[in-house]
């Protein structure tokens, strides 16, 4: 069972100082005193925490896990966007209508994500991949962000399969979004998901993998 490590670190209660009287009173300065002791105490434990071997541990960040188990086709040298229709873990990121990578917090966030490609065609055929990005609208394409990949023919009776993986930092502002989208010259290939296989037993395979993990806040700082 996960351990909720939010409910080890609380944020300490400000302590109760009291209303001194018009003259001193010993009394009401060592209570005072053992308060706003035992209040830096706390505040100096939860330092500790954050700042100890495992203290990254404690700390909540913006985070999403996303899969689609269908499979993706698009019209030939058109743009299309990749799909997710599965959220696996979700914290301040979220999918919206199926295609966006949402966050609720802004910053610099690293994407990765995997395609599951299949080619059915004799014939080698390229696929590129590129982001997008905004926080309205069909998006922006971000400049540089092509990748081309390369899907093999099908070969002795048997289609053929390449999987690419790729990560991107990106810098989104709160509400922006960022897509996934593919091109292919070629119907026949299409991004493919699998069922659970045999001989060996081996999972299914998604078509498509993403997550987006919060990495930095926008710092307006320059060295």
């Amino acid at each position: 069972m996960a351990t909720n490590y939010s409910s080890q670190i609380t944020t300490p209660a400000v302590p109760n100082t009291g209303t001194p009287g018009p003259d001193y009173e010993q009394r009401y300065f060592s209570q005072t005193l053992s308060n706003l002791g035992s209040y830096f105490q706390r505040v100096t434990s939860i330092i500790a925490a954050l700042f100890g071997p495992r203290g990254g541990k404690y700390i909540n960040v913006p985070y999403g896990a996303f899969q689609d188990t269908t499979d993706q086709t698009a019209t030939a040298n058109t743009a299309t966007a990749l799909k997710f229709n599965t959220t696996d873990f979700s914290n301040g990121v979220t999918v919206v209508s199926d295609t966006k990578l949402k966050v609720a917090q802004g910053g610099i966030y690293n994407l990765q994500f995997s395609v599951q490609f299949q080619n059915t065609d004799t014939q080698d055929h390229d696929v590129s991949i590129w982001l997008r990005q905004d926080a309205a609208g069909a998006g922006t394409d971000i400049a540089g962000s092509t990748g081309l990949v390369g899907v093999p023919s099908s070969h002795g009776g048997i289609d053929g399969h390449t999987i690419v993986g790729w990560n991107y930092f990106v810098t989104l502002d709160a509400n922006d979004f960022v897509e996934m989208w593919w091109s292919t010259p070629s119907t026949n290939v299409s991004i493919q998901a699998y069922s659970a296989g045999t001989s060996p037993t081996r999972p299914a395979t998604a078509s498509a993998v993403a997550t987006l993990s919060f990495v930095s806040n926008l710092s307006t700082e320059t060295a």
